[in-house]
């Protein structure tokens, strides 16, 4: 009754209703290709699904109080599934391949509402229920997806009833696949916010990569009968991904094959939960890569992501996944979950973004002795500190190339606070102007000098110190001819981050958050 009584006080109308919908298809589903508009329908779906579609299009309307609707309609549909379940997963579609797929659908975008939420209440829901989308997918056997071949596709000369029907079965099962994917994508964020470990071994995922976005994004039968004519039947799985972009031999190169933004997206989430099973001093779990390892891999796949754009994504989709791999690079290098709670400790500030038990008391992890402080100072001299700030630059750079549209994928938040993070610490320690190589190779940022590869090209006399390279090295005289370098004001930086974190705020309410620390981080500099 109170949850009810909530969303009748806000005065909520079916025009906001249907207008929250249409900016669910129009704005989120380009960020996250989930759900098909031209299939959806709405008697079709559970009425706890249209809810948290219609909150997370509530974040794109413009009046004030769209907020609050969007909040008081999460509530109801978050109350219904906890009370509901048992029933909504016994729900099956017309075309859909096994029972509760529209349960799993519904926690997956409540979850992404709840997870970027300014309530620390929903935020904290989120981490601590993230892992039953999994539990509930695995009970209805979701993830047992019929692969297909390419005999289940129609004839260019069938029936419009044939291939309406078939065009209908093949959008279920796509749309299955892609739930699942992207509970991947969030399983691998909520955790690194939290502080816990991830739900699932991202490594052993034996999914199917998605069909292409043009087919997906076929409005017709008979458009989408052309189109998977002229596709290749897919038959890679994640798993097969993450083994070659850790092949037995140093020197060896995956190959380029063409994934989309969702793919692309999955596999660096995977990337990101064996980076945060290593700790600082690269001591993995067993059966885990190195930290040396998982950077090689990451570097391989830079390659991988700028040789698919034009090809299966856009230029923005390329900026969108690469803002991810320079957080994630960033990572690898130094937790910057860990860094801003150690950062935050320091100044006895109260931060609420970052929880879990992996708390400041771990200050061995970035590299001192656990009988003292961080020395962030001494942290600033290292050469994990110079590729962190090289990442953190990269972020900043793209956030503000992106087109103000496109600025709300559900990584960016994160992604800027990061850096900002490490700008911070720098400003804070006297550095707050700072030389960089103006063009960075990425290569050089991420192999260390004890790596194999590295070596042999050396010994072959092939490995010409880069500007890149004596910058993470620490090497003072980086040649300034030819305008190799640049200066950055960080201080300059920070402040101009505080006004794309007003931005994302107005989708993002978690960024309202992330600007009030960074605000304080500016108060401290001054």
């Amino acid at each position: 009754m109170s949850v009810t009584a909530e969303v009748e006080s806000t005065s909520i109308t079916s025009v906001f209703l249907d207008e929250c919908l249409h900016m669910f298809f129009e704005r989120f589903i380009p960020t996250f290709p989930v759900l098909h508009r031209a299939t959806f329908v709405f008697r079709e779906c559970t009425h706890p699904l249209l809810l948290n579609a219609i909150a997370l299009g509530s974040l794109y309307m413009g009046p004030k109080d769209a907020v609050a609707k969007g909040e008081a309609l999460w509530r109801l549909s978050h109350t219904a599934i906890a009370t509901s379940w048992q029933t909504m997963i016994k729900h099956r579609g017309p075309h859909d391949s096994c029972k509760g797929i529209q349960l799993v659908m519904t926690a997956l975008l409540g979850q992404v509402y709840a997870s970027l939420s300014r309530n620390r209440g929903l935020r904290t829901t989120s981490q601590i229920f993230h892992a039953l989308g999994f539990y509930w997918a695995r009970h209805c056997g979701m993830f047992d997806i019929d692969t297909g071949t390419g005999s289940d596709i129609p004839a260019i000369d069938a029936t419009p009833q044939e291939k309406e029907q078939i065009w209908h079965r093949w959008v279920a099962r796509e749309i299955q696949r892609r739930i699942l994917l992207a509970h991947y994508i969030l399983d691998g964020q909520i955790a690194q916010v939290s502080g816990d470990p991830t739900s699932v071994r991202h490594a052993a995922n034996q999914l199917l990569l998605p069909s292409s976005e043009a087919a997906f994004a076929a409005e017709t039968a008979e458009e989408w009968v052309q189109i998977m004519h002229t596709s290749s039947t897919l038959t890679t799985t994640f798993k097969d991904v993450f083994r070659s972009l850790f092949p037995r031999t140093t020197l060896s190169t995956p190959a380029l094959t063409q994934y989309s933004a969702l793919s692309c997206r999955v596999i660096l989430e995977g990337l990101q939960s064996l980076v945060s099973e290593c700790d600082e001093n690269d001591n993995a779990a067993i059966g885990v890569p190195t930290r040396g390892e998982i950077r090689r891999a990451l570097a391989q796949f830079h390659t991988v992501i700028t040789a698919n754009q034009n090809i299966q994504n856009t230029a923005v989709e390329t900026l969108e996944i690469l803002l991810r791999w320079h957080a994630i690079c960033l990572d690898a290098a130094t937790d910057s979950t860990r860094l801003a709670r150690h950062l935050c400790a320091r100044y006895a500030m109260t931060q609420h973004i970052y929880g879990g038990g992996r708390g400041v008391a771990s200050s061995t992890s970035l590299g001192t002795s656990s009988s003292s402080a961080l020395d962030l100072a001494a942290w600033c001299s290292t050469p994990d500190a110079r590729r962190c700030l090289l990442h953190a630059v990269a972020i900043q750079d793209i956030v503000e190339d992106l087109p103000r549209g496109r600025a709300h994928a559900i990584h960016m938040p994160t992604s800027l606070f990061a850096a900002a993070t490490v700008y911070a610490v720098f400003a804070l320690q006297g550095r707050g102007t700072v030389l960089l190589p103006r063009q960075v190779e990425w290569r050089d940022v991420l192999f260390e000098d004890m790596d194999a590869a590295v070596i042999l090209e050396e010994l072959a006399g092939q490995g010409a110190c880069s500007g890149t390279k004596r910058f993470v090295r620490g090497d003072s005289q980086i040649p300034e001819g030819g305008g190799r370098c640049s200066a950055r004001n960080l201080l300059y930086d920070l402040n101009s981050m505080q006004k794309l974190f007003r931005c994302l705020s107005s989708q993002w309410g978690i960024a309202i958050e992330m600007e009030a620390v960074v605000d304080q981080w500016i108060a401290l500099c001054h």
